[in-house]
């Protein structure tokens, strides 16, 4: 049974959450831009139209999450009150106690995604490490850990390029994951990935350790303003090799963008190289691997703002985007996340896709960082 202790710190937190989330303002700016999709013009502008109404919708789901929250945290002291008259179980109160403090705790979570980017779809980039079979092998796990992910959270999860190991796994692949929040909660999981096992490769059964990069980007769309100079892009096309069968490998329909990306900030340059795959459409290719670029572009902005913020909130701890964040020892039965010192025995789970209780203790503590003042 829960204490009264229990019972007043749901009620403080659905209150913080209130004022946290500015509830009356959000209803009022919801009733404000509900009433401007009313116009006859509204859909006249399909962009527009389609922005607006992710708005509104975006603005009704913060009201509801906290709606239904607060209708939680009042069963919760009913059921208390019907307790001590014997008019409900121990457990039932228990169980509706469990179930508000999970409704509360991820309206907090999602409140730390309050960046202008954390709403986007995302671009998932995995690489191997140097280390030949056992490196590769690890990346394709990395990859099928955060295709079970987005499966499991009801995302859409696509593979626009992926490039075969050459006994085992993959060299590198790049996932479209979308969803609400994709990217929000996938920047976690930005770095260097850490494997030490057993090595099924290794005939001597020795432990070995290998590495994979994981970069994450937000998936732009075309609402997103993206300055793309035509003539610094070359393509090249190839006949796609892998999954899809016959028809792919007699036509050249993979394309290979190269953008001669100039810094406008420091004068540094450097080729982005990006490789499509996707479909059997060589033009539809060419559409995706544009539509990559200009999310590539987007996060090194997003990354050069960060940074100027960075320097104004030099007392904050920092978070190194291409450093080594998370070791997975599967003979020890331990995966660490070394930025927040969290770990887990399940490793099993984490390979499954449960990444959540990472994802949620790296926001937690860094969700935050870098927000506008």
């Amino acid at each position: 049974m829960i204490t009264a202790d229990q019972l007043k710190e749901v009620k403080d937190r659905t209150e913080q959450l209130y004022r946290y989330l500015n509830i009356p303002a959000k209803q009022v700016q919801w009733e404000e831009e509900q009433l401007r999709t009313q116009d006859p013009s509204f859909w006249e502008d399909q962009k527009r139209a389609e922005a607006q109404m992710k708005l509104v919708k975006g603005l009704e789901k913060w009201i509801k999450g906290y709606n239904e929250v607060k209708s939680q945290a009042d069963e919760l002291e009913t059921a208390c009150e019907f307790y001590r008259e014997e008019l409900v179980t121990e457990q039932e109160v228990d169980d509706i106690y469990a179930r508000v403090l999970n409704s509360i705790e991820n309206l907090e979570l999602k409140n730390m995604l309050r960046r202008e980017e954390d709403p986007m779809d995302a671009v998932l980039k995995i690489n191997a490490g140097a280390g030949g079979t056992e490196a590769q092998d690890w990346a394709q796990m990395l990859m099928r850990m955060y295709m079970q992910w987005a499966q499991a959270n009801g995302y859409k999860c696509v593979v626009s390029n992926l490039q075969d190991g050459d006994d085992a796994g993959i060299k590198t692949c790049t996932l479209e994951i979308e969803g609400e929040f994709a990217y929000g909660y996938l920047k976690s999981e930005n770095g260097v990935h850490r494997l030490v096992r057993v090595s099924p490769y290794n005939a001597q059964g020795k432990r070995m350790t290998s590495f994979a990069s994981v970069f994450v980007t937000p998936l732009v769309d075309d609402t997103i303003e993206v300055n793309i100079e035509q003539a610094r892009i070359s393509w090249d096309t190839f006949r796609s090799s892998g999954a899809g069968g016959q028809n792919v490998n007699k036509v050249e329909s993979g394309v290979r963008l190269r953008y001669q990306y100039e810094d406008p900030y420091t004068g540094e340059k450097e080729e982005i190289l990006i490789e499509n795959t996707e479909t059997r459409d060589q033009p539809k290719n060419k559409e995706n691997a544009l539509r990559l670029l200009r999310s590539m572009l987007y996060d090194k902005e997003l990354q050069h703002r960060m940074a100027e913020q960075a320097k104004v909130e030099a007392g904050k701890k920092k978070i190194e985007w291409g450093s080594q964040i998370r070791s997975y020892v599967f003979d020890d039965r331990r995966v660490k996340d070394h930025r927040t010192n969290y770990q887990t025995s399940d490793v099993g789970g984490v390979m499954d896709g449960k990444i959540d209780a990472f994802i949620k203790a790296f926001l937690m503590e860094f969700g935050a960082e870098g927000e506008e003042q």
